[in-house]
């Protein structure tokens, strides 16, 4: 009931009517599994530079159906911030302006539910540029991936310290760890963890 209310309240504040597919019940039988690459871990003051997402039918990951662009900060990314993700300012010369890539990034995604690990962070993102713009916060139902890993662990791990890191939970699980750690990969790689945590009772 209180999420109803909290959903018809972010409709009321939505700018653009043809966004409002996004309000829709969610028919679908696919979901969106997604990542950002930012200049920082500070949603306030720090920009995306990149998006990469895909979408999972059952227990599919369609590769066919990914979605991966980069985003123009407002000003150049220091030396720090390429030394974590590898972006260069040079990448992003050709990138989208942060409007035309969430218009992207919606119109991809729709009303299907997100998934992600650590999600609320690249959500807080994703919201930092859609309020000023359209109004609204997303509104897609959202599932964490490493509290799914948690409530699984827990019952083998009781009284112990769970790592929650993404590259442990990506060896508990037993799944393969790309070399290159960006967007696209990381959802993929997410997407996977997600596959295997529905598909196991406990770890």
């Amino acid at each position: 009931m209180l999420k109803k209310y909290f959903k018809n309240r972010n409709f009321k504040k939505l700018k653009d009517d043809k966004f409002s597919f996004l309000f829709n019940e969610d028919t679908h039988d696919e979901i969106v599994v997604y990542d950002t690459e930012t200049t920082g871990l500070n949603p306030k003051k720090d920009e995306i530079l990149s998006i990469g997402a895909v979408k999972i039918k059952g227990n599919k990951i369609l590769t066919s159906k990914k979605f991966e662009l980069f985003v123009k900060p407002s000003q150049e990314i220091s030396q720090e911030s390429i030394k974590i993700h590898y972006i260069r300012n040079i990448d992003l010369q050709n990138g989208n302006n942060p409007q035309e890539a969430l218009e992207k990034f919606l119109h991809f995604i729709g009303n299907r539910t997100l998934v992600g690990y650590y999600l609320e962070f690249d959500i807080k993102m994703i919201n930092k540029y859609l309020q000023p713009f359209l109004g609204i916060k997303l509104p897609n139902k959202q599932i964490e991936v490493s509290q799914i890993y948690y409530r699984k662990k827990r019952r083998s791990v009781p009284q112990g310290r769970i790592d929650l890191r993404f590259d442990s939970i990506m060896n508990d699980l037993d799944l393969p760890i790309f070399g290159k750690h960006d967007a696209l990969s990381d959802a993929i790689m997410t997407a996977m963890m997600y596959i295997k945590l529905q598909n196991i009772e406990h770890i």
